[in-house]
């Protein structure tokens, strides 16, 4: 009886594990998609918005680190950054493992197989099948290296390696190398540190700190400092020189060595204790396996239908998981002022992410927004302005805007309690008042004197065109939460600077069948059809300005054009905050449909850019959201999907990755702004599990290729005639039912969404 009683036990505990590995969704993420082509995500381990990032450099020069497959690998670093263009930053702290005498720093080896999945990386080297696998913690790299049986057992520790290296001082978005140090312990314990300046922002100097364990004691070593080699010498300073060591385990024993990398941007103590707090046993799978729970604990608030495909459930988490990435928790880490308030770092940058990231992380892990906020509100009090983009504990790179001002509004309006908005309306209000100084890429508002003067930001200053449209904008968010904080006066100001993007709008210039664009105008008020081509201080050549136009070739300088990353087609369509009045200024309902259809067919629509993220949506302000739907199944169709070049650009820090999730689950943002735009979902249901405690449901009944159009919706049981839904209904609770038929109908072309 015992014997089958302890067999029924057996099979009980088999179907119960069985039963949880059918329901985790972090099985569905695939680090993969998008790592290569355009998305330059990164494909190592994380936890969510975690400090240390560890994962394989492929020579200096990608921003992630990991290029395919057969490029070859220099060593595995600690710190990367996810989806970015630009410069690299970071890839501090490399090792690398390797077989032979301890003499020559190149370690560069090629891999034979490489096995990546969420929390863990795995490769095989060609020249000496060495192993590596890597998991991490918060703080704490874990490396699990397996040699060959009887091989020799040696290690590299590189902290003169970084990412974005080049031979010009100063070179704009290069890393510079400013020092680095290295110290044998004892003969399981390396210290030591790489400080680092420039990259993409064109950061001051920051300083990552590492202590390092091993499982078996080093039998020799050497150290390195300026190419010699120093046997038995266990430092080396910082005297401004390139530093490592090339450690050997010997080759008797176990074939495995484990290792266990803190990482700190305060002291080598302090990366020591973050080892002792976070990883102190030597367990690879438990730490793996924590990892996995604290994803599974963020991904799995949004449930799919068991119906979802394998594919559309590989995109979705996916794209939850590259949202949450970054920005990364520094807290406790901070070096450059001393309190127990939020840290986080690596805004890279807001212009890509308040639009879709940010909302989703809102929507989904509300208090975890709460601290990004008060982080900003930290750095604002501290350093004078909020960040629009932040790495290495520097602000930079502003693109256009000062987004942090939709950041703030978009969680006021929706309600978000711990956040000092008195505060956070002074932060706003400084960049809306007060230029930045010399330095107008840092932070701030560049051009912010003309704009207040004139009403827009005129041709000659660097991005002119979409600094006057996000301004704009950001004015209209600080008149919504002035508005809310009974501050009549600054929202009357305000909503009246909300209305500049219409000082730069041409309304007789035609072009490709439509009427209307923001255009080049100079500080005398002057329209410009011809632009100075170039930078040359002697000849000035002009060229003709189109709408169509993306003015940067290879010899004018990237940041200093008209519209940053786009045309006017483009950006003339970005006026999130007043859409009703850019279809009246494109001609009225019909001429503004005509022109969105016009700008799609001709492919002028570009979804890789972060200013076109609303436009599919467009359709909705008249009264044709089934036309929306359409253009966003066909975007997604055409330009995502599992494969490693599944995104269609940058993913910046998770903008391309959530704006796909939203569009899956048929809920697009309108970010700033209290609402949340419904279009036809990919998937027949999904369920939110929001922080309150309370659950919101969509269904799509009946839905499938050929009923992708919603013929009538219910909301909690009512009938619900409504294209968009307010963040206070979802957050309530309950569930929206969307009929599904094969035609268009009636249903949301009445009442349009919200504006000013």
């Amino acid at each position: 009886m015992k014997r089958y009683r302890n067999i029924l036990l057996g099979l009980s505990f088999l179907f119960t594990i069985t039963n949880y590995a059918q329901k985790t969704v972090n099985q569905f993420v695939d680090p993969m998609i998008g790592s290569e082509g355009v998305g330059r995500v990164f494909i190592g381990p994380s936890c969510p918005y975690g400090m240390v990032k560890p994962s394989p450099d492929c020579t200096s020069s990608p921003n992630s680190g990991w290029l395919p497959i057969p490029k070859e690998v220099t060593g595995f670093s600690q710190v990367h950054v996810s989806g970015t263009g630009g410069g690299p930053k970071y890839g501090n702290i490399s090792i690398m493992p390797f077989s032979g005498a301890l003499d020559k720093i190149d370690q560069t080896s090629y891999r034979a197989e490489e096995n990546v999945k969420l929390g863990y990386y795995e490769t095989v080297f060609k020249e000496n099948q060495i192993k590596t696998e890597i998991t991490t913690g918060e703080k704490v790299s874990f490396y699990r290296f397996t040699y060959p049986k009887n091989k020799s057992k040696e290690l590299k520790i590189d902290p003169g390696f970084f990412l974005g290296e080049e031979k010009i001082p100063d070179a704009r978005e290069a890393q510079q190398f400013v020092g680095s140090q290295i110290e044998i312990v004892s003969d399981t314990e390396v210290k030591g540190y790489s400080r680092i300046r420039g990259g993409w922002n064109n950061g001051r100097a920051y300083t990552v700190y590492f202590y390092a364990v091993f499982d078996q004691p080093i039998a020799k070593f050497v150290t390195f400092k300026d190419g010699k080699f120093y046997p038995n010498e266990k430092a080396q300073f910082d005297s401004g020189k390139k530093t490592a060591a090339l450690l050997s385990f010997g080759n008797s024993g176990k074939e495995e060595v484990n290792v266990k990398i803190g990482i700190s941007y305060l002291s080598e103590l302090k990366a020591k204790n973050n080892i002792e707090v976070e990883i102190p046993n030597w367990d690879f799978n438990l730490v793996l396996s924590t990892l996995e729970n604290k994803w599974e604990n963020l991904l799995s608030r949004i449930q799919l239908s068991e119906d979802t495909s394998i594919e559309y459930k590989k995109m979705f988490y996916t794209g939850l998981y590259h949202t949450m990435i970054m920005p990364v928790d520094r807290t406790g880490e901070n070096p450059l002022w001393t309190n127990d308030e939020p840290y986080y770092d690596d805004f890279y940058t807001i212009w890509d992410t308040f639009r879709t990231s940010s909302p989703l992380i809102t929507l989904i892990d509300s208090k975890r927004k709460v601290e990004i906020i008060n982080a900003m509100l930290n750095i604002y009090k501290r350093e004078g302005f909020l960040p629009e983009g932040r790495s290495g504990n520097d602000n930079g790179r502003t693109q256009g805007g000062s987004n942090g001002e939709v950041v703030i509004a978009d969680a006021f309006v929706k309600n978000l309690k711990g956040i000092d908005y008195e505060l956070a309306l002074q932060a706003m209000l400084k960049d809306a008042t007060v230029p930045p100084g010399g330095n107008e890429e840092r932070e701030g508002r560049g051009g912010l004197m003309d704009y207040l003067k004139l009403g827009y930001v005129p041709y000659g200053t660097d991005r002119a065109g979409n600094r006057t449209i996000d301004y704009s904008y950001n004015d209209y968010n600080i008149a919504t939460v002035a508005k809310g904080l009974g501050r009549m006066d600054l929202y009357n100001q305000y909503m009246k600077q909300a209305d500049s993007w219409q000082n730069l709008w041409r309304a007789d210039y035609e072009n490709n069948g439509a009427k209307g664009f923001i255009m080049p105008k100079d500080k005398d008020g002057n329209w410009l059809d011809d632009v100075v081509f170039g930078e040359s201080k002697i000849q000035k050549p002009t060229f003709k300005y189109t709408p169509v136009i993306i003015e940067s070739p290879w010899y004018v300088c990237h940041w200093c054009v008209f519209f940053y990353e786009g045309n006017s087609w483009e950006y003339s369509l970005s006026i999130p905050h007043d859409i009703p009045e850019l279809v009246k200024k494109s001609g009225g309902e019909k001429a503004f449909e005509n022109r969105l259809n016009i700008l799609f067919d001709s492919e002028l629509y570009n979804v890789a850019n972060e200013p076109s993220f609303l436009t599919p949506t467009l359709y909705h302000w008249i009264g044709k959201p089934y036309l929306s739907s359409d253009r966003i199944r066909t975007i997604i169709q055409k330009n995502f999907n599992t494969s490693r070049e599944g995104l269609p650009g940058n993913d910046d820090s998770g903008a391309m990755s959530s704006w796909l999730a939203f569009h899956m689950m048929g809920l697009y943002p309108n970010a700033g702004q209290p609402y949340y735009l419904i279009n036809s979902p990919l998937v027949a249901a999904s369920t939110m599990k929001l922080e309150n405690g309370k659950s919101f449901k969509i269904t799509a009944k009946k839905m499938s290729n050929k009923n992708k159009y919603i013929k009538s919706a219910f909301l909690n049981g009512k009938a619900y005639n409504k294209a968009w839904i307010s963040h206070d209904d979802i957050n309530n609770g309950g569930e929206l039912i969307l009929e599904m038929d094969s035609k268009p109908s009636a249903w949301g072309t009445t009442i349009l969404p919200p504006s000013k």
